[in-house]
């Protein structure tokens, strides 16, 4: 099987959400929401298209396609931009998304770094930002002091462009529940720590909305809009940090679970070589560091300096390295040969540090993922590397605020 390399595309996929198999009545404003995220898909997939364009390709008739657009327009979702002949020699306006007004926020607060990233509304990207932070040795109190000061510095910018924020989402390496809790983060040293309630008390209560999610999650829906599998329907990926969370896309829609902890593949238990254990501690990028690097003790800023260097001896073809790898690879193979058995994914995305040490990991993984699954050939799943790299939680985070746009929440402008 061979190894994919993922290449970073435009593409997006705004899907709504809901419950599937649940009857709900719905009513008229259920109905226009609807409508209005989907008249933005639609142009959103097209890029720019007239009013008659969407009429013929939603089959809403042409009265309620004016409405829902003059709403959109009214709400700064859509704009008018340019003309072109339409079929009978009348002049047709064109309509895109409105890239001029709103910014999303999205940040990731890790081990050893924090990213920044800002996107507008067809996901384009305003800011991204990336600064050394050290989360394992900060407390709960000093990182949100650091992501405020972050957060603070993007809406300045923001606002000084003419920009509403439409919300600010925080991606963490740990388990979060529904309310933004994060009830354990042991990578960060956070237990029942309540990031958001503390975030939004830094920021002095912002009027967007401050929510908080899984990593693994966030990256998920970042890959899914904005990887070479985006619209992918079903699909895992793996952050690839200190420490190791699953993302899972099921049916076109991010799993979270029960309460929000779906995910933890980093505890499944695997035997590889005759030794018994977690997938983290045999195949994490802890593990990596533990056998491969040089120093004794690894500060949390000195992480990705740390890869790099067993990247370099590698590529230099040090034995040893080059084995270790390659065992870590199948013990990676083997934890995502149990996850694939369960979600039956057509893709597993290796994200955060697997993509620079996935020239040596990736082939065994490959392999031992093909021995393992119960299913001939993977049952049609394939490794690949995020192109999206660090900034892929980040990039989620902010995503998702977008995708709820998709789905018919409209955003309103100040003033309204």
């Amino acid at each position: 099987m061979a190894m994919r390399i993922a290449a970073k595309s435009a593409g997006t996929n705004g899907v709504p959400e809901g419950e599937p198999g649940r009857a709900k009545r719905a009513d008229f404003t259920d109905v226009r929401a609807n409508n209005l995220g989907f008249v933005l898909r639609q142009v959103r997939a097209e890029g720019r298209c007239s009013r008659a364009d969407l009429a013929a390709k939603t089959g809403l008739n042409k009265a309620t396609v004016s409405s829902l657009v003059a709403e959109l327009i009214e709400r700064r979702v859509l704009r008018e931009s340019g003309s072109v002949i339409g079929n009978i020699g009348r002049p047709a306006v064109l309509l895109s998304v409105d890239t001029g007004y709103y910014a999303s926020l999205g940040v990731e607060v890790n081990v050893d770094y924090m990213t920044l990233v800002a996107v507008d509304l067809a996901g384009n990207r305003l800011l991204s930002w990336r600064r050394a932070h050290d989360g394992s040795g900060s407390t709960p109190g000093k990182s949100v002091s650091a992501l405020a000061g972050l957060a603070k510095r993007a809406v300045d910018k923001m606002d000084a462009e003419g920009r509403q924020i439409l919300g600010l989402a925080v991606a963490v390496p740990g388990m979060i529940d529904n309310e933004g809790v994060v009830q354990r983060a042991p990578m960060l040293g956070w237990n029942e720590f309540d990031l958001t309630g503390r975030l939004r008390q830094a920021m002095r209560d912002p009027k967007y909305a401050v929510t908080a999610d899984n990593d693994a999650n966030l990256g998920a829906v970042a890959e899914q809009r904005f990887g070479s599998w985006a619209g992918v329907s079903n699909m895992i990926y793996l952050t690839g940090e200190i420490g190791l969370g699953a993302g899972l896309i099921v049916d076109g829609e991010l799993r979270r679970g029960a309460t929000g902890f779906a995910g933890e593949i980093g505890n499944l238990l695997i035997e590889v070589d005759g030794r018994v254990g977690r997938v983290e501690d045999f195949a994490g990028v802890r593990a990596v560091l533990d056998e491969l690097s040089e120093s004794d003790d690894i500060a949390g800023t000195e992480v990705e300096a740390e890869v790099e260097d067993i990247v370099t001896r590698a590529r230099a073809g040090e034995a040893r390295v080059v084995e270790s790898l390659e065992r870590i690879g199948r013990s990676l193979g083997a934890g995502i040969a149990l996850a694939v058995d369960l979600i039956n994914p057509e893709a597993v995305v290796l994200g955060g540090h697997y993509q620079a040490l996935s020239p040596w990991i990736g082939p065994a993984a490959e392999t031992e993922l093909a021995a393992r699954t119960h299913a001939s050939g993977a049952g049609g799943a394939e490794i690949v590397v995020s192109a999206l790299g660090h900034e892929a939680p980040a990039l989620g985070a902010a995503t998702g605020i977008l995708n709820d746009i998709d789905a018919g929440r409209m955003p309103t402008p100040l003033g309204h």
